[in-house]
């Protein structure tokens, strides 16, 4: 099972260094988000935080993003089997 423990992992946006906090379990998914689209994990972090709401924490942003990736994931897939 993945840690529940959130862990902080640097990263570079637009050329500051900022640290976010993220559970494995999201991480590991953020990553495979990043490999299905063949896009660098930098990229994707900056996409992500220029379109946040000026009050949403970073962190929350990515979570929210994995999530809303696995729900639209989960829909293609039942309408594919129906």
């Amino acid at each position: 099972m993945d840690s529940v423990a959130a862990m902080k992992r640097s990263v570079s946006i637009q050329g500051h260094q900022t640290s976010i906090s993220v559970e494995d379990a999201f991480w590991t998914e953020f990553r495979a988000i990043s490999a299905r689209q063949n896009r660098a994990l930098a990229s994707l972090i900056a996409e992500i935080d220029a379109a946040r709401p000026a009050d949403a924490n970073l962190s929350s942003a990515i979570r929210l993003f994995v999530l809303a990736d696995l729900r639209r994931r989960l829909a293609e897939a039942e309408a594919t089997s129906s």
